[in-house]
């Protein structure tokens, strides 16, 4: 009997195996992020699938300190607790993506959550991401506070600055959250000076959450601020009041 069991297992070949097709997440470049072409000369160069900004995207959010909640976030699970302020909040950010397409190379392509503390600012924020990413749309996640910090660290080192900066002002959307929280430094400043005029003069959209109202942001630096507003301008959700925080209730 074991010398039957013996031969079976002997005879079972490689081949003679069903073959199983590998699954990839891009069919294209088969997840290596890379494609090859052969231009009018016949000769052979690579360039990035298109799906690799987005999983980049993908990477950088995860690895950004955001929770696992966090980034399952949805409008779906946004609690505008019967208040009308929220409910105007959520409409427009919900608009916001849905116009995306139509909207993002113009001039007011960007979208600014500002005011109380614990009136879900972020997760409407993080909402806008993660449905862009479902359509294929590259976000890179910027901790305004500890980004900060570390370009500051690297100003030193020219080209560790200039590829920390790049992360952010070159990036398709840019969701800055928590934008100018915690004290502001002259070099605070100038970074973002740097960031949101590059952002600007390209076109490049902006999500943004922050405890300051549009009138702080234009204290705080109005060249800074008044690109901002301007980019933001249709999209600017100005949220005030307490009873907003839902940590308090």
């Amino acid at each position: 009997m074991y010398e039957d069991i013996f031969n079976q297992i002997r005879d079972v070949r490689p081949e003679s195996l069903p073959k199983q097709e590998p699954k990839y997440e891009c069919s294209k470049c088969k997840d290596s992020g890379w494609l090859e072409y052969t231009d009018e000369k016949g000769y052979l160069y690579s360039k990035r699938c298109d799906c690799w900004a987005v999983r980049e995207s993908r990477r950088m959010i995860q690895n950004s300190g955001i929770s696992e909640e966090f980034r399952r976030m949805r409008f779906s699970s946004f609690d505008t607790r019967n208040s009308e302020i929220l409910t105007r909040a959520k409409k427009t950010a919900m608009k916001y993506v849905q116009s995306f397409p139509e909207q993002e190379h113009s001039r007011n392509n960007s979208i600014l959550f500002c005011g109380q503390v614990g009136a879900g600012k972020t997760h409407l924020g993080i909402s806008i991401c993660n449905s862009l990413l479902a359509t294929g749309v590259a976000i890179t996640y910027m901790p305004y506070r500890n980004a900060v910090t570390k370009m500051k660290q690297n100003i030193t080192d020219e080209q560790g600055y200039s590829r920390e900066l790049e992360r952010y002002s070159k990036a398709r959307v840019l969701y800055i959250d928590d934008l100018l929280k915690g004290r502001v430094t002259e070099s605070d400043t100038n970074i973002l000076y740097e960031l949101i005029n590059h952002r600007y003069m390209n076109s490049l959209p902006l999500v943004i959450s922050t405890e300051l109202m549009t009138e702080q942001l234009l204290a705080f630096d109005e060249a800074i601020g008044s690109r901002i507003i301007e980019m933001c301008r249709g999209n600017i959700i100005q949220l005030l009041g307490k009873e907003l925080n839902y940590r308090l209730r």
